[in-house]
């Protein structure tokens, strides 16, 4: 079709443009080519293309105030329709749907975030928080989509200032209570208010990226914490509990009040009930895989704080740990993991004793001679799996010093022909050399700590730490196999009187270094 074709062109049917209007002939006729040359033809296209095309909007302070305005007339219009017709909601419906329509309108000023301390300014902030609260859950979960909106994480990254200020207002209103009171009501088997979950979860995650410390506080004051704790419990997988799981990881994570309260409200039984669900089974995909490294990661960071730890040994955790590294199966690195948080230091000196009371060595000890290949799923690296054991072993030690448990902790390495202080021996001369081959060259000395924490330093001084307890036990032959393997690569005792050394100057803890510095005398007095 030519140009002249296409300005002549009329769409065929009973109702044509000459139908509908015949008394305008001669204006088709010139646009058939009677007069207008091809520069002009062209120039009446663009015309029309220019007249289908709307103006955009342009977002104005007034409009701000004029929108915010006119919602609180639909609010309190809708509020007195419900208290005039309690009883017939085709009275109010209509100011319900008109404030449903008004909401949808706000999500144009999550584009302009300048204007967010209008929102804050004018108080409709509380009325927006207030509606969360609505008897029609459709109106709290449009508030919920806009509050998320509203603090996307790309925009308050750019738009800092008025970031904190949205943020801070939310808290003084407290928000997370709000949010926790709407989320106990919702039921998820709804595809809407499932989505609702998800939503208010992400407002709290957004809510972190500007104030951590006072969103993690909050939520573990106004509630959000024990909401957090009944939906990981529920057995079965899905997004939302996913996503609850890593909420709760990183309330736990560095915050010892949450990590009281979770111990408080029973959570360290509710993360075992949950994690019990693993011991003889795989999770069924990467999702779920996630989920289980999330319980296990909330474990750990609730064992960080000390009282904790009484309350997994009750709750039977070590014998639920030492049971995946039976079952071999993928939760057995992570349980790993769970053993050293939990023995680790004086204060797990109650969990060693009860680990070796309860035959733990010989679930341990097949884990310390051989190191699993990585799997495909499961991101534990050969390095943090061998960090684990040797940590556990050498807690092992300090915490487990008198009786038949120390007696059983040291009579394994006299199995077989010391093959697990060959095995020692080994990791000592493995992490030696990597840490050898760490670049000093004119770097910073904090960096260069780090990079040797990186290779391995501190899995080397929890080997080191265990042979020196070896070779000043009674069993003279332990000591006899440690310097003979070491003087077959060039080494004496010295290596590992110089590891101690440095590793004590490492500590703060006064106590722990003085015992380390003893320990070093007496290796080589």
């Amino acid at each position: 079709m030519d140009l002249d074709e296409l300005l002549s062109f009329q769409p065929l049917g009973k109702h044509s443009l000459e139908e509908r209007d015949e008394s305008r002939p001669s204006k088709t006729s010139k646009a058939e080519g009677n007069g207008l040359s091809d520069q002009e033809k062209l120039l009446l296209l663009q015309n029309i293309d220019d007249d289908d095309e709307e103006p955009l909007e342009v977002l104005e302070a007034g409009g701000v105030k004029r929108m915010l305005l006119s919602l609180e007339k639909k609010v309190l219009r809708n509020q007195e329709m419900r208290i005039k017709f309690p009883d017939l909601p085709e009275k109010f419906m209509e100011s319900e749907l008109e404030l449903n329509d008004e909401l949808q309108k706000l999500h144009i000023i999550a584009t302009v975030p300048e204007y967010y301390p209008v929102l804050v300014e004018t108080r409709v902030l509380v009325t927006l928080l207030g509606l969360l609260g609505h008897d029609n859950t459709d109106i709290s979960l449009t508030v919920v989509d806009l509050l998320q909106e509203l603090t996307d994480v790309d925009t308050l990254s750019e738009n800092q200032e008025e970031a904190e200020g949205l943020v801070d207002a939310l808290l003084v209103e407290q928000v997370i209570a709000l949010l926790v009171t709407n989320l106990e009501r919702l039921d998820e088997r709804s595809k809407e208010e499932g989505e609702g979950v998800y939503n208010s979860l992400s407002i709290l995650e957004n809510m972190c990226e500007v104030r951590n410390n006072e969103v993690m506080l909050a939520a573990g004051e106004q509630g959000l914490l024990v909401w957090l704790l009944k939906r990981v419990r529920i057995r079965s997988y899905d997004p939302n509990k996913l996503y609850a799981s890593e909420i709760l990881a990183i309330m736990l994570q560095g915050h010892e009040t949450n990590q009281r309260l979770l111990g408080e409200k029973d959570g360290i039984d509710v993360l075992l009930q949950a994690l019990a669900y693993y011991k003889r089974r795989d999770p069924g995909g990467l999702d779920e895989i996630e989920l289980m490294e999330n319980l296990f990661d909330c474990l750990c960071a609730a064992l960080m704080f000390s009282p904790n730890r009484e309350r997994f040994l009750k709750g039977e955790g070590l014998q639920l740990m030492i049971l995946m590294l039976k079952e071999k199966k993928m939760s057995g690195n992570s349980a790993l993991k769970v053993l050293n948080y939990s023995l680790s230091t004086p204060k797990g000196a109650d969990n060693c004793n009860k680990f070796v009371e309860v035959y733990g060595l010989r679930s341990l000890f097949p884990c310390f001679m051989k190191t699993p290949k990585k799997s495909k799923k499961v991101g534990t690296s050969k390095s943090e799996h061998e960090e684990h054991v040797c940590s556990i072993v050498a807690a092992l030690f300090q915490n487990v010093t008198t009786g038949a448990g120390r007696e059983r902790l040291i009579g394994k390495f006299l199995e077989r022909d010391h093959e697990k202080v060959e095995r020692l021996v080994e990791l000592h001369f493995s992490y030696s050399r990597r840490l050898k081959e760490v670049s000093v060259g004119g770097e910073d000395e904090e960096d260069v700590y780090l990079a040797r924490l990186d290779a391995g330093l501190y899995t080397l001084q929890m080997v080191d730490y265990v042979l020196a307890e070896l070779c000043l036990c009674e069993k003279g032959s332990i000591r006899e196999r440690v310097v003979t393997l070491l003087g077959v690569h060039g080494e004496s005792l010295e290596a590992i009187q110089q590891v101690l050394r440095e590793y004590a100057v490492s500590l703060g803890d006064a106590d722990t270094t003085k015992t380390l510095n003893q320990l070093a005398d007496k290796l080589l007095p």
